[in-house]
Parts: C-alpha cells; structure tokens; sequence
C-alpha cells in the first residue's frame, strides 16, 4: 500500500498567504498597467487635439467671394513622438478631402463621421488616432456673402514612446510588487509559525500522558489563546473519563476476582476436606451438596456479569433491535410480582400507582429486570412493617417510573457510586448481605440502552428515592 503523503496546517496556511499575495500582486501589476495607460492615452488625446487645432488654423479662404478653401502647410506643427512623425487628413463639409499629411500611409482612407478613438497599426508602428468634427475655421472673410465652411480632422500619433513607458511602469510595479511580496510572504510565515509553536507544545504535552499519570499540563500559551482553550478542555475533560474509566477497569477486574475468589476458596476447602480421610455417603453427599451451592453462585455471578457486558455493549453500539410496542405498566406489575415473597417475609407492603397505560418499544424481560433489581433493594434495605412505592407516569414524550422506600438511605458520600459495578454499601461483602453489587450497574446500563435515565435521591434516615425515565414513542 503506497504511503500517503503527510499534511501540514503549516503548510496549507503558508500556501494560502502566498496564494493571496501572489493574486494581489498580479492584480496591483495589472491595475497599475491599465490605470498608466489610460493616464498616458488620455494625455495623448488632448496633445493630439491641441495639434489637430493647429492644423484647422492653416486653412483658410481664399480671396475670391467663392467660399472655397486652401490648406497652408508652411507653419505645421511639430509631431508629439519626434522621432515618429505624426499623421493627419482634413475635410471641408462642402469642399470635401483638402489635404493630408506627406507621410500619410498609402491606402488608409477614413471618411467623415462621428467622434471617436482608435488604433491601427502602419509599416508595423502603432498609431492612435482621434476624429474631430464641426471644427469651425478661423480664418473669417469680412462681409463675406457665403456660408462659413467646417472642417473634419483625423489626427494619428505613434504610440511607441507610450507603450514604453507602459513597459517601464509595469516593470516598476512588478519589481515592486514582488519585493513587497517576499516580505510579506516571509512575515507571514515566521508569524504563522510563531503561532503554531503553542499547538506543538500542547502535542508534546499530549504525548507524555500515560496510564501511570493522566495530568495534562497544557502551556501557558495555549491556555492564553483563544482557539486553542476549547482544544485543551475538551481534551482534559476526556483525559478524566478515561481515567475514571480505567480506575473503573481496575476496580472492576479486582472486584470480580474478589467476588469469584470466595466461592472458590470455599468449594476447594470443602472438597479438600472430604478426600482427606474416608467419610460415609451421608457425609459425602453433604460434601457435594455443599460444592453444589458454592458452583450455583459462581454460576449466577458469571450470568450477571455475562448481563451487565451485553447491555453495555449494546448500549456503546446503539444496536437497533425489533422491539414490539408493551405496556410499561404491565412490566411493573410482573416486577411486584416476583418480589412479593420477598416482601412478605419482610412485612413490607409495595404499592402500585398508575395513571393510565403507557405504551412503550422494549423487551418486557429487560425493564422487568430493571424494576426487579431496584424493587428488591427498596424492600431488602427498608425496615421490616414498612412500605414501598412505585408510581409510573407519562410526561411529555418521556414515561417517569419511581420507587420511593423509607429505609435508612444512603450516605451523601456513596450516593455518587451506587451504580459502579461490584459496588456495596456494605464493604465487608458477607454473604449474609445479599447480592454481588451488580444489580444498579445493570439496571442503568439497560436504562440507558433505551435511551432513558436513571437517577438517585436519598435523605439518610428518610428512605431513597430512584427515578427512571425512558422515551416514549410518537403516535
């Protein structure tokens, strides 16, 4: 597989001045151009008027009362270029053509119109030329009896000398232009570059965080800059979640053995103890029996765990399944139903509030889990002769299940806590005191599959209080 060439915002920025200067530079060369030019041409127009002026002056009248006209060359004026001589050819409204210049090009006829402007270009030398209509002759007859006459004038200059000064303008422009662009070019390299160095430090930082030490110690200036202090909190916060999720790692593959190592230790020692010496069936079968219990538990630990992976992976990955539209209170009644035993022997009386069914897309067996794990710690941790509530309301677009007791509660300090895994309130982990501490851990992540909460509020001696919210589907 060919290896893909590296990028670089370096790179990408430092092209991007550079593009722009350039395009600026090749904009200012050509306005400067244009704008030297016009300057020039418009120039030329009022000399070449001036000189075409010059010209109506040497015609005149003759002495006689005809009205005719004569063209006197003995004063002409001297060209604008002189070393190119300039062009032009007169006409009388009523006499017609009158002269022309001597070097006038052979063949080149322009007849009597409108005022304008243009180029040709004669024996490879360019020429500029302007057309002057109506223009009265000055030279006036007293008492004349005819109608004064007026005169057409086409006059042509070279513009050699102004195509020069083009060139020698667009040169400067350009050589100025380009000097200003290497510096620009350069400034703006070495202050995108300066501007980098915080980024690249925070990279270097970055680098040295490690499972043995998640403090980032972002620069100052990266912290100073305005772009870059969304980066680095945005990277200190997920520097925290996944610490808090290895801490979470840790504690749960240490749990777990913590968890399995008892049963073990327990089923190993009652085994030893049975092939040490020869007992009698009655003994044996206990023996077994024993083991028996000891495997059913490691049995179920493996199940809840197996459970809690399933629900958190298919939370993680938001697989869609084809989940048929229940009743949410069905769903809790089933859960009352399964704790009751419980419940009575304890002398605890459960109570269940609906307002109403409350449709819902999900696996019945999922939420009657759910609010098993959370109905049967209401009852275990609730004093024996008192009760539980569970109310199931619809709000909005969301359904609202709570289960309120009146136990001891639970300490402000391990209310953050309860939904880890493998975590009790009692630390000594008897057996005594029920579970493995995964039941909330697989009750949120179920939760949370769906799309819903869970949440937790306790006042120690006054009971807890768990709320779940889960969405609910639009007609």
């Amino acid at each position: 597989m060919a290896d893909m060439r590296r990028d670089s915002i370096q790179r990408r920025l430092i092209a991007s001045v550079l593009l722009s200067q350039i395009i600026l530079t090749a904009g200012l060369v050509v306005i400067g151009v244009l704008v030297t030019y016009w300057r020039l041409i418009s120039t030329l127009d009022t000399s070449m008027q001036a000189h075409a002026t010059s010209v109506a002056v040497l015609v005149r009248y003759t002495e006689d009362a005809t009205g005719h006209v004569y063209f006197d060359n003995s004063l002409l004026p001297e060209s604008i270029d002189p070393l190119h001589p300039d062009q032009f050819t007169v006409w009388a409204d009523r006499t017609g053509f009158l002269t022309r210049s001597e070097d006038w090009p052979d063949g080149l006829q322009f007849q009597p119109g409108p005022s304008e402007h243009w180029n040709f270009t004669w024996a490879g030398v360019p020429y500029h030329a302007v057309r002057l209509n109506h223009i009265p002759i000055l030279d006036r007859e007293e008492g004349a009896a005819f109608h004064p006459q007026t005169l057409t004038i086409v006059y042509a200059s070279p513009l050699v000398r102004i195509q020069h000064q083009v060139k020698v303008a667009g040169g400067s422009i350009a050589l100025a232009s380009l000097l200003l662009l290497g510096a620009t070019t350069g400034l703006a390299s070495w202050r995108i570059r300066r501007s980098l160095l915080p980024l690249q430090s925070l990279a270097r930082q970055a680098a040295l965080v490690s499972t043995q030490s998640w403090k980032l110690q972002p620069p100052r200036e990266a912290e100073q800059i305005e772009e870059l202090r969304p980066l680095t909190d945005s990277m200190t916060q997920m520097l925290a979640r996944l610490e808090y999720s290895f801490k979470q790692q840790r504690e749960f593959v240490g749990n777990a053995a913590h968890e399995l190592k008892t049963p073990v230790a327990v089923l190993k020692s009652t085994l030893q103890s049975l092939v040490q010496r020869p007992r009698s069936s009655e003994e044996y079968c206990a023996g077994v029996q024993a083991s028996l219990q000891d495997l059913d538990r490691l049995e179920q630990l493996l199940q809840w765990m197996l459970r809690l992976a399933r629900a958190e992976q298919w939370a993680q990955n938001a697989q869609g399944r084809n989940l048929d539209l229940i009743d949410l209170n069905s769903t809790c009644e089933e859960a009352v139903e399964r704790i009751r035993a419980l419940a009575e022997s304890r002398h605890t009386t459960i109570h269940l509030v609906t307002n109403g069914p409350v449709p819902i897309r999900a696996d019945p067996e999922d939420l009657q889990l759910v609010w098993t794990n959370l109905l049967e710690n209401a009852v275990r941790y609730s004093p024996e002769g008192t009760s539980v509530e569970i109310a199931v309301a619809r709000e909005g677009d969301h359904a609202q299940v709570s289960f309120q007791d009146h136990g001891v509660g639970i300490a402000a300090a391990d209310l953050p806590k309860i939904f880890e895994r493998f975590y009790r309130g009692d630390h000594s982990r008897a057996r005594a005191t029920g579970g493995f501490g995964l039941g909330l851990a697989i009750a949120k992540a179920l939760v949370e599959a769906y799309g819903g909460s869970i949440a937790a509020v306790s006042s120690p001696g006054k009971g807890t209080r768990m709320t779940v919210e889960l969405p609910v589907p639009k007609p």
